[in-house]
């Protein structure tokens, strides 16, 4: 459990924004022996161990193994998180501050960003050479800062703060007026960039019983290593996929997120390779699809369901809601592996005038039709630069990651069977 935490703290530490966090995806699978694939090329596959990338930041791994029977299981997460994002020509002066003009990436809890250190990660893009080459950076030190208004100036802070996402939510970086600080800073010779500002303080794991983790990036970061240690770490007999795509806080629709033809386009990809049929290898498959829901506020209770409450250290969440893809069968199927492997778990809804958004599974299903269920880990704070949920349930989700692939789940009709 040890190794667990210092090692996931480790991973949310470095997965900065969706490039830095795909580009150390890559780095972990090259280390456990996967092959890289390119989508331009044409796949001669073996069995064994790959894994493709789009556009940087999205990324799909699977495994082949001997004697595969002929099923995927696959878990989905995404990689990308709210942030800052920069605009175009984003350096200018004002009031003797060098800032930086930026806009909200996902739906940001505005005041959770406030006087907190800001770093940057993200692409950039150089001409070399007559080539245009990118390049996947993290200036991990402090830069930038967006600094509340003195309660002595804004007698309202303490009643209505209502932070424009134009005015209030600027950062600055420097004093002055030197906008050459700025293509110093990021290297004169860039043309173009995707760069985010990103919380920059370490995550801490506190409590009585250690069993906090306070973090930026739980959502949903923690999703994405439990899913990939659990891909790595399995052994069973399924064809094993594991995906992490951008873009799921702004919707999906991109060229890399869940409501592309990336995943779908792999899973042709393999079965072609080793002459399976896809509808009917589709019909016995599951996705799970890891992203994080609330837990009961300790100060506001009555913004959680009257009977579907989620709390902090009871385990990870099974999300059955309206709009997610959890069903009986599915659920059954993970209350199962849960019950097998003494797992610990729990089941929740938000109430029904709280929005509680889109699931990768749900939007995935429009492109690749297979039974699917949404889980997580409940957690406080979302959206904020610095989020709250313990590390313990963390663990759980792990267990029932590993267990999913571990296990083979035979799908007849009406029946199901957990081995």
């Amino acid at each position: 459990m040890e190794k667990f935490k210092s090692e996931l703290i480790s991973f949310v530490e470095n997965s900065t924004c969706s490039y830095t966090c795909c580009s150390l995806i890559k780095n972990i699978l090259n280390k456990n022996g996967f092959i890289e694939l390119e989508e331009n090329d044409k796949w001669n596959l073996e069995k064994g161990k790959y894994y493709v990338t789009r556009n940087n930041t999205s990324i799909i791994a699977f495994i082949v193994p001997d004697n595969y029977n002929k099923y995927f299981s696959i878990i989905t997460s995404h990689l990308d998180t709210p942030s800052l994002e920069l605009k175009v020509d984003c350096c200018y002066t004002k009031e003797n501050y060098l800032k930086l003009n930026v806009m909200p990436y996902g739906g940001l809890l505005n005041y959770g960003w406030l006087d907190h250190p800001l770093s940057l990660a993200g692409r950039i893009v150089r001409k070399k050479n007559d080539k245009l080459d990118t390049e996947i950076v993290d200036f991990k030190k402090p830069i930038a800062i967006i600094p509340s208004v003195a309660i002595h100036q804004n007698s309202k802070a303490n009643t209505n703060l209502d932070l424009n996402s134009q005015i209030d939510m600027q950062p600055i970086f420097s004093v002055g007026d030197n906008i050459d600080l700025f293509n110093k800073l990021v290297d004169k010779d860039v043309i173009s960039y995707d760069l985010f500002l990103y919380n920059s303080e370490k995550p801490v794991i506190m409590g009585v019983n250690n069993e906090l983790l306070v973090s930026p990036r739980i959502d949903n970061i923690t999703s994405v290593y439990t899913s990939l240690n659990s891909f790595i770490d399995s052994i069973g007999s399924s064809i094993k996929v594991f995906c992490s795509f951008n873009n799921e806080e702004i919707g999906s629709l991109t060229l890399e997120g869940a409501d592309s033809n990336f995943l779908i386009d792999t899973l042709k990809r393999i079965t072609a390779s080793f002459d399976i049929d896809l509808v009917s290898t589709l019909s016995k498959s599951i996705i799970i699809s890891s992203d994080n829901t609330h837990a009961v506020h300790p100060n506001h209770n009555e913004l959680s369901d009257d009977t579907a409450k989620l709390y902090l250290d009871k385990g990870f969440v099974i999300v059955k809601e309206a709009n997610t893809t959890t069903d009986s069968m599915t659920e059954a199927i993970i209350k199962e592996l849960c019950n097998k492997n003494n797992i610990k778990y729990q089941i929740g809804s938000s109430r029904n005038d709280i929005s509680s958004g889109s699931t990768l599974s749900g939007i995935s299903l429009r492109h690749a039709s297979v039974k699917s269920i949404d889980v997580g880990v409940s957690e406080l704070a979302m959206h904020s630069s610095i989020e709250v949920c313990s590390i313990n349930d963390i663990y759980e989700l792990y267990k029932m990651m590993k267990a999913f692939y571990d296990a083979t789940i035979i799908i007849d009709k009406d029946s199901i069977k957990v081995q």
